[in-house]
């Protein structure tokens, strides 16, 4: 009796196994990335700046850009969080970013320094919140004196650098510093005055003078002139003064606090009466 002949092919009704593309195995990829890394240490540079290499990245990275907007990376919203002075079309015009752009070519770095360049902005930091939001947070300058230069006007902030030049009116009510070099020094004078509040209200103004120390103008044209050091200890020192004696309600035109241990009280000088005469000018 003969015996039955088994089919050749035993593996039918098993699952088929998976092909794998040649260039995606392990085997295969081992090799090429040697090859890539032998061709960087030898004499890729010459295929490198003939311009193929970084021209064929670039067509590949546009068209992933491109693909990732169709799957839903695109711009739809910009939150924009610590604004105050700034207006929103000013900030938006410098991240020069639409709604419905790819969010994934967005430079964040260039966009960072474009918004930093805003008056009004100290510092930013520009995120992608994937898929579709762009976060814009920013830190305002803080407005401290108005500062008096050859004749014009400019806002300072709490770091001593100008803000605004023009549009100054709704911020009259600040401090008045004048002299070249008074921007850098307003925050430590003001923090020395904010010691004594009842005083530091009447203050007017304040001069530089020799970028070495301060005379203040108060309410009522009174003159204040600081010491070169310890300013807070002679406004306080001024502070007791007012309270036990009243010297601002006299009739005085300097006080100099600029003697560690006494105030040197100058009054304005008297008029004298034209003397009497028969009538005719000379």
């Amino acid at each position: 009796m003969k015996k039955t002949a088994k089919p050749k092919n035993s593996n039918r009704g098993k699952p088929r196994r998976r092909v794998v593309p040649f260039w995606r195995h392990r085997h295969f990829r081992i090799p090429l990335v040697l090859l890539l890394v032998g061709l960087a240490a030898g004499g890729s540079w010459r295929v490198w700046q003939s311009g193929w290499v970084p021209d064929a990245l670039e067509k590949v990275k546009w068209a992933a850009i491109k693909a990732s907007t169709e799957v839903g990376f695109k711009v739809n919203e910009i939150l924009v969080i610590g604004r105050s002075e700034t207006r929103q079309k000013d900030l938006l015009a410098a991240v020069r970013l639409a709604r419905g752009a790819p969010i994934l070519a967005f430079d964040l770095k260039a966009a960072q320094k474009r918004v930093e360049a805003l008056p009004w902005i100290k510092k930013a930091t520009v995120e992608r919140m994937l898929p579709d939001t762009v976060l814009l947070n920013v830190e305002e300058r803080q407005p401290l004196v108005l500062w008096q230069h050859k004749g014009a006007f400019a806002l300072i902030d709490t770091d001593g650098e100008v803000i605004l030049r023009k549009g100054l009116e709704r911020f009259s009510d600040l401090l008045v510093v004048v002299g070249p070099d008074a921007p850098k020094h307003a925050s430590k004078l003001l923090e020395a005055l904010a010691t004594e509040p009842e005083l530091m209200r009447l203050v007017k103004a304040a001069v530089r003078v020799g970028g070495r120390r301060w005379n203040l103008r108060l309410k009522g044209d009174i003159d204040v002139r600081l010491p070169e050091e310890n300013a807070a200890a002679a406004w306080t020192r001024l502070a007791e003064y007012e309270k036990t004696h009243q010297v601002l309600e006299r009739d005085v035109r300097i006080l100099d606090l600029r003697l560690p241990d006494r105030l040197i009280v100058r009054k304005p000088p008297r008029q004298t009466k034209p003397a009497k005469g028969n009538g005719q000018e000379t």
